[in-house]
């Protein structure tokens, strides 16, 4: 087997998790503020944000 294949999945997998957790707090945050700078922001605290909203709210 190709080693390396399971190396790739595995960077590719953690790349679309950071993605995906900046893109849904992004979405979160403006929903919630109605503020692109806010989202903005959020989207760089990424998955951070989105359990601090869950706690939350």
């Amino acid at each position: 087997m190709d080693e390396r294949r399971g190396d790739f999945n595995a960077g590719s997998a953690a790349k679309a998790g950071i993605s995906f957790g900046s893109a849904l707090a992004m979405v979160i945050s403006y929903t919630t503020w109605h503020s692109v700078g806010w989202a903005i922001f959020h989207g760089l605290l990424s998955w951070v944000y989105v359990i601090y909203f869950i706690l939350k709210y």
